[in-house]
């Protein structure tokens, strides 16, 4: 259990910063080398970098090299265990939409024999 709250911490933590989901929205619609990537943005090679290496630990992201460029691309299975996690959580609190609204009328039916 330990782990996979683990994984999903780093999964929500790793998508939690709008220039990391905008990489993953490239590398996810196709292959892309690092350096390619540092130059959409205004911020150092480095700092790019560094977003490349939370999203490749979060499993979003597969890196490799060629030559002396390192290519990412996204991890399409990652991508889809968050909707599943966030499928999850939607089907717990359409749940308890349901008991409260089934509580509620239960309420009213009572209220209405008085």
């Amino acid at each position: 259990m330990t782990e996979d709250a683990d994984r999903a911490d780093a999964l929500f933590h790793a998508l939690a910063d709008r220039t990391r989901r905008d990489i993953l929205r490239r590398v996810l619609a196709g292959e892309h080398s690092v350096s390619a990537l540092a130059a959409k943005y205004g911020m150092s090679f480095a700092a790019v970098q560094k977003h490349v290496a939370v999203l490749e630990r979060a499993g979003l992201l597969i890196k490799r090299r060629s030559g002396r460029e390192q290519l990412a691309s996204g991890d399409v299975a990652a991508v889809r265990s968050v909707a599943s996690m966030l499928t999850e959580l939607e089907q717990i609190w359409r749940g308890r939409i349901a008991r409260i609204d089934l509580l509620l009328s239960t309420d009213s039916d009572s209220d209405q024999g008085d």
